[in-house]
């Protein structure tokens, strides 16, 4: 591991004020994307401005009955909020899907939306990356790609983002605060994650030497009726190979309103809009499910080995809203 500097910061402008002194410097949160990728030579900062000291570590409602996290809220006690887990389920779950509990402890909110993608090839630094280096090529497109993207990748990358909390909060149209030199800003998560394009190196709309804040999740009644669910290639704690946070508000047997993002099959938390003006105004059935599914996969190009998504995806879809649906139905016949 190259040699660092250290030093913490005790409040958000003296924590910017660092990294711009600095442009070789990094912002560390609980260090568990980070600190891996300094052992392996992926990111080698010159110096770490530890901010888990900064007051940003409260979970509160906002005047609209939304909610505000800060940034240093740890996963752990983000899954454990009451406001969360009532108002939010899905993020709950896709929480405690995500990691360890000793990796949950550590890990923070504005960490995880900034981890890095797990692709093999980007964490060997003897191999060629256009995320790394760009220009260097794509070696997974040709190689080994069963967990890669299937939906909106480029020739110049295939990696897919590794975030379960991502999910749900794209599916509940959450938005990134974050404070820079020139004062506070904000980006909604839809607009986040920058387009992979010719350019996989850029990854978000940060400005640069940007600190995130917090994330403001609006208030969506539907959200309370909702649920993330993730497969992965074994039973303990694994990356996804693809999830699905899903919310519905059915009446009468007609979808009212729908909110569906998927995990694992993008570089990004990826929003199924098209699948969700399938699902409103449509009957609350597997039929209209599959078809929802089928909309918004339509644009998938998978890779030779990596195909078996869609399918994956298209099952997981079907699934998860009809269980949504029957337990609706039960509460209203109670």
């Amino acid at each position: 591991m190259k040699e660092f500097d250290y030093q913490r910061a005790y409040d958000v402008s003296g924590a910017v004020a660092l990294l711009g002194a600095d442009p070789e410097a990094r912002f560390l949160g609980g260090g568990t994307n980070l600190v891996d990728l300094m052992k392996t030579g992926v990111e080698r900062p010159a110096r770490l401005v530890d901010v888990r000291e900064l007051p940003l570590d409260g979970i509160e409602s906002t005047e609209d009955d939304g909610l505000r996290i800060g940034a240093t809220v740890t996963n752990s006690d983000l899954a454990a909020h009451p406001d969360v887990r009532r108002r939010y389920p899905a993020l709950t779950q896709a929480v405690l899907a995500g990691a360890s509990g000793q990796l949950r402890n550590m890990a923070t909110v504005g960490g995880n939306l900034l981890q890095r993608t797990r692709c093999g090839y980007f964490a060997d630094v003897t191999k060629p990356c256009n995320k790394r280096i760009p220009g260097s090529g794509c070696p997974a497109i040709e190689g080994e790609h069963h967990n890669h993207a299937i939906l909106g990748a480029s020739g110049h990358c295939v990696a897919t983002h590794p975030s379960d909390m991502g999910v749900a909060l794209a599916a509940f149209d959450a938005v990134v605060t974050y404070e820079t030199a020139d004062g506070p800003g904000e980006s909604p998560l839809a607009d986040f994650y920058l387009p992979v394009g010719d350019t996989p190196h850029l990854e978000t709309a940060l400005p640069p030497g940007a600190l995130i804040t917090g994330v403001v999740l609006p208030p969506a009644p539907v959200a309370a009726r909702s649920r993330y669910r993730k497969v992965r290639e074994r039973a303990s704690y694994a990356f996804a190979i693809g999830s699905v946070a899903a919310a519905l508000d059915v009446r009468d047997g007609v979808v009212r309103d729908a909110r569906l993002a998927f995990g694992a099959v993008a570089s990004r938390p990826w929003r199924a809009y098209a699948a969700e003006r399938v699902l409103t105004g449509a009957p609350a059935d597997a039929e209209t499910f599959a078809a929802a599914a089928d909309a918004e996969l339509a644009e998938a190009r998978p890779l030779p080995h990596n195909g078996y998504k869609v399918t994956l995806m298209r099952n997981l879809v079907v699934a998860v809203l009809s269980e949504l649906t029957s337990e609706l139905t039960e509460e209203a016949t109670r």
